[in-house]
């Protein structure tokens, strides 16, 4: 549901380039039974806001993107009893999208509270898509047990930042990131990796029981190549634009490997209690110290330079656009 009074947003009026994207005025968002609305400070910039501007997902124009959010509850819908208004809150605005506003609606389940915690708005806007979807793929899909090896691709990037820290929370033994440039070893380093190397460089490091691969072209095949028997591959990604790799089912039967997809939006929207409890347990690590963001900010007005320097690969860490001070 929709009010008749208006907020500023960011919204995609046609798809294409970043240039696409304009700062407009829209209807105010009101939550329906089992939702809230948050008055955002922060939204996350993401790769799948890129993927929504493109076109390669079908969503109706114009559209609002925006996956991640943190800020005050404005308003809580029917049945809501745990969350009031005023509160802080990190929350996956993923199913609907629309962080790209100054309110937003998503289901109460996807909502983290951050009573007391001593977050920063702008590091709990970084947590809900990337840190999320890293507890979740190494726990409940790749289902990693205590000593196993584990390769990222992209580890400097906003989720890769994530994963090698996960990894380590979970119990890992060998975790391992690739990269695309010398320029970005010293940084990937930072998030929890034993190694960094690049990522043409594969062939030479040796096997591992998970690797997690959102880059996809020749890093996925070689990626398959690098996996121990019984090992897991997790694709989430195809940061490179390459065309997609077939994986031989007679060859992951001979070999005794496995390939498991993993997407936050459609996870969130079949599985929201457990999406928000795996935010939960991502927000209350980075309060405690031992999950951390590096977070770069910007003004909500300067999304197209977001969705430039994403889709150029030249980030570290995460982007988060400043919507409001609250």
């Amino acid at each position: 549901m929709s009010s008749s009074e208006q907020m500023k947003a960011v919204t995609i009026p046609e798809f294409g380039e970043a240039e696409v994207l304009r700062t407009d005025k829209v209807a105010i968002p009101e939550p329906g039974p089992g939702q809230v609305a948050i008055d955002v400070a922060y939204a996350g910039a993401n790769f799948a806001e890129v993927l929504y501007r493109r076109g390669v997902v079908d969503v109706p124009l114009p559209f609002v993107p925006g996956i991640e959010v943190a800020g005050r509850i404005r308003a809580v819908g029917e049945g809501v009893e745990d969350l009031t208004v005023g509160q802080r809150v990190a929350a996956l605005t993923i199913v609907d999208s629309g962080g790209y506003a100054e309110v937003a609606v998503t289901s109460a389940d996807l909502v983290a509270p951050l009573d007391d915690l001593g977050l920063g708005l702008d590091v709990a806007a970084a947590l809900p898509s990337n840190s999320t979807t890293a507890f979740l793929v190494l726990d409940r899909v790749a289902r990693i047990e205590p000593g196993q090896s584990v390769l990222v691709h992209a580890a400097a990037g906003g989720v890769g930042s994530q994963l090698g820290q996960a990894a380590r929370l979970l119990g890992a033994g060998r975790v391992v990131g690739t990269v695309g440039s010398e320029a970005k070893i010293e940084t990937a380093r930072n998030f929890g990796y034993d190694e960094v190397i690049l990522r043409d460089r594969i062939a030479e490091a040796g096997e591992f029981d998970i690797i997690v691969d959102m880059v996809g072209g020749p890093a996925r095949r070689a990626s398959l190549d690098r996996l121990a028997p019984m090992g897991r591959l997790v694709v989430m990604g195809n940061a490179s634009g390459a065309d997609d790799v077939g994986v031989p089912a007679n060859e992951l039967w001979f070999t005794n490997k496995t390939v498991s997809g993993f997407n936050l939006a459609a996870f969130s929207a079949a599985f929201p209690e457990e999406a928000g409890r795996a935010l939960r347990r991502a927000v209350a690590a980075a309060a405690k110290g031992t999950l951390r963001v590096q977070v770069e900010t910007l003004p909500l007005e300067r999304a197209v330079e977001a969705h430039r320097r994403i889709e150029a690969g030249a980030t570290t860490g995460k982007l988060v656009l400043q919507v409001a001070t609250l």
